[in-house]
């Protein structure tokens, strides 16, 4: 059998341009120029080492090439053409079909306003409706996996470590459900919570409940964590700190507060508004934070130096970033998508939407490894697209859109092994592992001292003494044993000041110069 197959140069050609463009990105800039150099064995050594650089980068173009080929992009205006301006049928109609397929509209009038959360891999979505209505949606298929009724008021819905478990904030308190629907939990300790969040690199469960008291139970072990009273009111404004796993908790008088469980105070209290904080959230890199206040401004954070990078106008009832940076905020029916595209972290406005009108938007947030933005509104929930908002790539061992049933439960093994204890949540993970240098003993001041001194003095003053028979128990002599437990109280703290006063022994002289030494007078 003759295989007729043969290889086109003009590709190969094509394939090897490309490599070479992405080649130089990784090269350590220019190679050093080894013609001038007269040492041999040095001259060598480079050109070795020159080789390796050039090996390395080569192999680095090659695994983009074939390992990450989608690449990411953003609307871009023809001359003085606003982004802003284009709609989302000018979007639809110039998409692929599978992309039209993710702008979608689901009218339920009867169970809203609508929250949502989608899995780390962006293929689930639970839809929770304030009248009782939960829906798991596999988002690849656009099928209903589950849909149920629980018959009460429902706040927030949060996926647990994947998605075969779900927390749903009820009335009462909050309960845990498999993806059949079947109640496995109801969490009393909670109460009445109005927002949940969960900890997925420590299988922690977070909520706020209408008295503001912030819980942290695991997961794993059912053991309540912490129980912590933030003692700034009632609020539903808390968002997690996907780099370090701190809580923030916005409230009524414009300060946020971050948390973790190991603390019954605060970590940081940052005053953010001059009135209520309305919505959080926090970049996928963890340095920026987005507030919105009712004084209808936006402010965003540099959580490295805790100051305003920048103040955006307009209110916001949601707010959230995407993997790639972009900004969505959502007022009323009218939802704007904020962007950072020149990577100086200066947003400009990047995209606008408006869902039809008189429908209330509650909560807006972006589908992971897609260019999708999920809104929940007051009469169902709808998707619009936003290109360049997911991370065109995915890492299979991260998240995987496409993983089995075998995977999953590899996965799941391999997470609770990995599974960080409470205590590793901190502001600044780096230090993890790093040793705590040796702190130099502060001398305590005179004030200190004779604090001290006169605390010891009046312990030895209440002593109680033991009644003894045979006139060893007169208060002549209780009082003189009472003297000699202050002067014996006393004494440390003598010792120490006259010690500090005592001049210093003289040196001891060499054998050969101690017959000049004056020699003192016999007694």
């Amino acid at each position: 059998m003759v295989d007729n197959t043969e290889c086109n140069p003009a590709t190969d050609e094509v394939i090897s341009e490309e490599v070479d463009v992405k080649k130089k990105k990784y090269l350590r800039g220019e190679g050093a120029n080894l013609k001038d150099l007269k040492d041999k064995k040095l001259r060598g050594q480079l050109a070795v080492q020159e080789e390796l650089f050039g090996k390395s980068a080569a192999a680095a173009a090659k695994a983009e090439k074939w390992l990450m080929p989608s690449e990411g992009g953003y609307l871009e205006g023809d001359g003085i053409e606003k982004t802003w301006r284009i709609k989302q049928d000018a979007i639809a109609s110039e998409v692929d079909i599978l992309s039209s397929r993710k702008q979608f509209d689901i009218v339920l009038p009867d169970f809203g306003p609508y929250t949502l959360e989608f899995t780390p891999s962006g293929r689930y979505m639970a839809a929770a409706g304030r009248k009782g209505h939960i829906a798991i949606v596999d988002m690849k298929n656009m099928s209903a996996i589950k849909e149920l009724q629980v018959r009460e008021t429902v706040r927030d819905v949060v996926f647990l470590h994947n998605e075969l478990f779900f927390a749903a904030a009820q009335k009462k308190y909050p309960y845990i459900y498999n993806r059949e629907g079947t109640e496995l939990h109801c969490m009393k300790e909670h109460g009445a919570v109005l927002k949940l969040q969960f900890l997925r690199n420590h299988f922690l469960l977070a909520s706020i409940n209408k008295f503001g008291q912030l819980h942290y139970q695991d997961v794993t072990t059912g053991q309540m964590v912490a129980n912590v009273r933030t003692g700034l009111g009632r609020t539903d404004v808390m968002q997690v700190n996907p780099f370090n796993g701190v809580v923030a908790v916005g409230h009524s008088g414009g300060t946020v507060s971050m948390w973790k469980p190991t603390s019954a105070a605060p970590l940081v209290k940052m005053l953010c508004h001059p009135g209520p904080v309305t919505a959080l959230a926090f970049h996928p890199n963890g340095h920026l934070m987005a507030t919105a206040g009712m004084e209808r401004k936006i402010k965003i954070w540099d959580l490295r130096k805790f100051e305003v990078l920048q103040t955006l106008p307009g209110h916001c009832k949601s707010l959230d970033f995407s993997q790639k940076g972009l900004l969505a905020t959502a007022t009323g029916s009218f939802v704007q998508v904020y962007g950072d595209l020149s990577g100086s972290q200066n947003y400009g406005r990047y995209m606008t939407h408006s869902v039809a009108k008189g429908y209330q938007v509650k909560k807006v947030t972006f589908r992971p490894y897609e260019d999708v933005l999920g809104i929940g509104h007051s009469m169902g929930w709808s998707s619009i697209l936003i290109p360049g908002s997911g991370e065109p790539n995915f890492d299979s061992w991260v998240a995987n859109p496409f993983e089995t049933s075998k995977q999953r439960r590899e996965k799941e093994i391999r997470s609770l092994l990995d599974k960080l204890p409470p205590e590793t949540i901190m502001l600044d993970p780096t230090k993890i592992g790093s040793v705590r240098p040796e702190r130099k003993k502060e001398k305590p001041s005179k004030e200190d001292r004779e604090a001290e001194m006169e605390a010891a003095i009046e312990e030895a003053k209440n002593i109680h003494m033991k009644k003894k028979t045979k006139g060893r128990s007169k208060p002549s002599k209780i009082a003189k044993k009472k003297q000699e437990a202050v002067e014996k109280a006393k004494k440390p703290f003598l010792e120490q000041h006259t010690n500090k006063r005592k001049p210093t022994e003289e040196t001891q002289l060499p054998k050969s110069l101690e017959r000049f030494v004056r020699k003192k007078a016999a007694a």
